[in-house]
């Protein structure tokens, strides 16, 4: 918050400060800030006086809405002796309450006293409020090497709607280095402590403001969001799984980052940098690891004894103001010492927040994975949150595991509480998974005996089986058609050989006796041929190359159709004594159409040798 709006809201107050509440008197206050990190901590004990006429079971807190904003933990218990800054295991009630007649800019908090407080009647308690995001950095930017100095606002005063007869306030910072603060009447320095007071009779509401600008070189690591998810397995182990996006919330980097100025200068070395984080594990944490999207992160140490688990744990890089980083821990525990049962319930009962010191958490989200088939499902915790039901479905299940999900905002390790996650479960169900291994095994193996056995062989009466016999008889006739038309060809050649024994020789006789040879084999050819194209014709199979077979056949004909007549105009030339260049003249054209329809069988040929 700004220093004007802060001393300007302060101001407001005052002058707009409505009588006290008669009933009650704060006799005496002592009131202490604990400034040693980025969490602010106001310890206040206060001693309340009846001074009406009537019992009184309630007493208001006060405090102004820029620093209730940040308000993250507020508890009231009995004053101890000694007072301590840690969470007491007796506490009294408190609700936000909107009293009326009072100023504005102010939230107002009711504590439920044990008892009511008779008249005349005192009784003494502390109040522990602890605030985040209170320390603003000034300046606001600084260099690696530069230590960090913050700035925090409060009032001297207490602010409350009674009167205070006696109050009195300590500063307690990291260090005694101290830049600048507000003096006023009765202030001390002592060391790294400021102390104010004590001031007596103070009106209801009043106030002083005051600033404090030090030097906290603490880094602020804040997660802007950690999801943690918490799997129990009946099986023995408690599965926790916590998923960090960390910034460093203090001044922000200015500049470059150099690795040669921290080599250069070794004894300075970003002092504000978050070079490390330590968790306090459970004692009997085991299988820790720590990763990132990169995968795992070998620069962390973990040592334990019988009361804790300490995980150290140092990032890729040292993070300067305004850097981030996002990371996974995780960790198992034993069943038996976070699961229990009662009244027939089982129930989780485990830390709500996370086990890093000092982490401020702008949003925690807490899954709780419970086993498939649990039943009658409800959450406690000691504060308030937000809670709905998902399924999540993981191996080997059938309906999905319920998952109890659980948010707040703005924690502080003083959340870091026990809760509990109440649900039935029947210990039969631990037995579904054993036994859909044991079946999916038995089944498989039942699988590979009925394969082994078995005649996976095609039948010989299926349509497919049939089809393929048939294609088979059609591909052997074409074959067997090739090789008739191959042989008619080759009896063609011996044709045309007899008649170039004509033109060298003249021997008449010798070409009508090859002639007379040649005809009674093609016969022979054709008495083979037909019965071949009767089937082709019949078979269905053979449709698509029906065509070609039988074009192969037409073509085959009339080219011996062509040969016979130049064989017979050659003889009958010869017998008649025709010149050499007349018989030349005559064959001439048949000899050009016979070329042609020889290239056409050999392609033809070519094509049903390709089928």
């Amino acid at each position: 918050m700004g220093i004007s709006r802060f001393v300007l809201l302060v101001f407001t107050i005052s002058m707009l400060a409505s009588p006290a509440l008669s009933d009650l008197v704060l006799s005496k206050v002592d009131r202490r800030i604990y400034l040693t990190s980025h969490i602010v901590r106001i310890s206040s004990t206060l001693e309340v006086e009846n001074a009406g006429p009537e019992t009184v079971s309630k007493v208001l807190l006060a405090f102004p809405d820029l620093q209730a904003q940040n308000l993250a933990y507020l508890m009231a218990s009995p004053h101890e002796a000694k007072a301590k800054v840690k969470v007491s295991v007796v506490s009294f009630p408190i609700d936000v309450v909107k009293p009326e007649d009072m100023p504005p800019g102010v939230t107002f908090y009711s504590v439920s006293l044990p008892q009511g407080l008779t008249v005349g009647a005192s009784f003494t308690f502390d109040v522990l409020a602890v605030f985040t995001h209170a320390l603003r950095p000034m300046p606001e930017q600084i260099g690696q090497a530069d230590i960090q100095l913050v700035l925090y606002q409060d009032s001297a005063y207490y602010l409350s709607p009674y009167v205070v007869k006696v109050q009195s306030l300590s500063l307690k910072l990291l260090d005694s280095r101290i830049e600048s603060y507000t003096t006023l009447e009765s202030t001390k320095v002592q060391g790294s402590e400021i102390k104010y007071g004590p001031y007596e009779n103070l009106p209801a509401f009043s106030s002083s403001p005051i600033t404090v600008h030090f030097e906290n070189n603490l880094p602020f690591a804040i997660a802007q969001e950690l999801v943690r998810e918490i799997e129990i397995s009946h099986w023995g182990n408690v599965l926790v799984t916590e998923h960090y996006k960390l910034i460093h919330g203090g001044a922000q980097s200015k500049g470059e980052f150099s690795r040669l100025e921290p080599q250069a200068r070794e004894n300075v070395q970003g002092p504000s940098a978050v070079r490390y984080l330590v968790a306090h594990l459970p004692p009997r944490a085991h299988s820790v690891y720590y990763r990132d999207a990169i995968g795992n992160i070998s620069t962390s140490h973990l040592r334990g004894d019988s009361k804790k688990t300490e995980l150290l744990i140092e990032p890729r890089y040292p993070m300067f103001g305004g850097w981030r980083t996002a990371f996974t821990i995780g960790y198992g525990l034993p069943l038996q010492d976070c699961l229990y049962e009662s009244e027939g319930r089982r129930f989780l009962n485990i830390t709500f927040s996370s086990p890093m010191i000092e982490l401020v958490i702008d949003t925690l989200i807490v899954k709780v994975v419970l086993p498939e088939g649990s039943s009658d499902i409800s959450a406690a915790a000691p504060f308030f949150m937000k809670q709905w039901q998902e399924t999540k479905i993981s191996h080997l299940d059938i309906v999905g595991r319920a998952v109890v999900v659980l948010e707040k905002t703005n924690l502080v390790p003083e959340h870091n509480q026990y809760f509990q996650v109440y649900y039935k479960f029947n210990r039969l169900s631990m037995l579904r998974e054993p036994l859909m291994l044991i079946s999916g095994i038995f089944f498989f193996f039942v699988a590979c005996i009925v394969y082994m056995h078995a005649d996976t062989s095609i039948s010989k009466f299926s349509a497919s089986y049939l089809a393929k016999q048939q294609w088979e008889e059609v591909r052997v006739a074409i074959q067997q058609v090739h090789n008739i038309i191959c042989r008619c060809l080759a009896t063609h050649d011996k044709l045309e050989a007899s008649l170039r024994d004509l033109s060298r020789t003249g021997e008449v006789q010798a070409c009508k006796a090859a002639r007379k040879s040649t005809d009674g084999l093609l016969k022979e050819l054709s008495k083979e041929l037909k019965p071949l194209m009767t089937f082709l014709q019949s078979s269905p199979s053979a449709v698509q190359v029906l065509s070609k077979v039988e074009e192969l056949v037409a073509k085959e004909r009339e080219l011996l159709e062509k040969l016979m007549a130049k064989h017979s105009t050659a003889v009958e030339a010869y017998e008649k004594k025709s010149g050499a260049r007349d018989i030349e003249n005559r064959i001439a054209l048949q000899q050009q159409k016979i070329t042609a329809l020889r290239q056409e069988v050999d392609d033809l040929l070519e094509f049903i040798d390709e089928i």
